[in-house]
């Protein structure tokens, strides 16, 4: 009797540490998603607030109206940063470009002032930039032109957008999958109750006193898989910023903090459910529907 006991003790066991280990595989693979989700939207941040516009500076324009156009620019809530740009700075640049300076052939210095104008992420788009434009242009007197690529501008929204889509999707199969996953491997460790389940409820037990210790059980292994996830992705990150250096401006601790945080919610949230439905399936069973499953 006493091996018997210790046999199912151990079985018992086993079936925990095994249905631990595939909830936290499926919370790692969510968290990985939930990892690429908040890169995407920092990679698309940092492409949008590196878009922008020059604004192209008459010869003949007043300083009193370039200093106008600056603090305007610099005042306006869709400007990150601004930079004015000399034509000796310019003529500089391009000669480092082109290895001579033009001015040695020309006789004189054939560039323009500018100002480079850079954008806030939720102003890069082609119909913010039209608006943008027309109200710098009403500087007739100090502006000779507003060079912004607008077509290019449209190009990478419309790829960031396809992006996401993509992204979305992925994420809403790969929650529908996840939630299956759990939900078989909980329903199995359910199965091995179902027969304590049916004498507790012969006694007078309520389905909400039936339900808890299951789902609180759960919901403790739910939270120690998804320490192991988060085990899993903190050495995937460390492997990547170790190989890739640059990524360590995009993975640093506040972007693992939030994946972290959304891993443990899942990992409660996906055990909790499960283990719900899971158990109310054997409470609504009668006895001799159990001996058939």
């Amino acid at each position: 009797m006493k091996d018997s006991n210790e046999k199912r003790h151990i079985s018992f066991f086993n079936a925990r540490v095994t249905s631990t280990i595939s909830i936290s595989l499926v919370l790692f693979i969510l968290g990985v998603v939930v990892l690429m989700s908040i890169l995407g939207t920092q990679l698309t941040r940092y492409v949008k607030e590196n878009m922008g516009f020059s604004v192209v500076l008459k010869n003949s324009a007043p300083d009193y109206g370039v200093e106008n156009i600056k603090k305007e620019l610099n005042a306006a809530p869709y400007v990150r940063a601004v930079q004015f740009i000399s034509k000796e700075d310019a003529l500089r640049e391009l000669e480092l470009e082109l290895g001579e300076n033009p001015e040695d052939l020309l006789g004189f210095n054939p560039l323009q002032s500018s100002i480079e104008v850079k954008l806030v992420a939720e102003y890069a788009d082609p119909d913010s930039l039209a608006w943008i434009e027309k109200n710098i242009r009403a500087y007739e007197a100090t502006v000779a032109d507003v060079i912004c690529q607008k077509d290019v501008i449209q190009i990478i929204n419309d790829n960031i957008r396809k992006a996401e889509y993509i992204l979305l999707l992925l994420s809403v199969v790969l929650m529908i999958i996840s939630f299956a996953l759990i939900s078989n491997t909980i329903r199995l460790m359910a199965y091995s109750k179902r027969f304590l389940i049916h004498t507790m409820k012969l006694v007078g037990a309520t389905p909400g006193f039936i339900r808890r210790p299951f789902i609180v059980s759960n919901i403790i292994g739910g939270i120690v898989a998804a320490f192991i996830a988060m085990a899993l992705l903190s050495g995937c990150a460390f492997y990547l910023v170790n190989e890739f250096e640059n990524l360590s401006t995009l993975i640093n601790i506040v972007t693992m903090s939030q994946v972290f945080a959304v891993v443990i919610l899942l990992g409660i949230a996906l055990t909790a459910v499960s283990a719900y439905f899971a158990v109310n399936r054997y409470i609504s069973m009668d006895r001799e529907e159990l001996y058939y499953l």
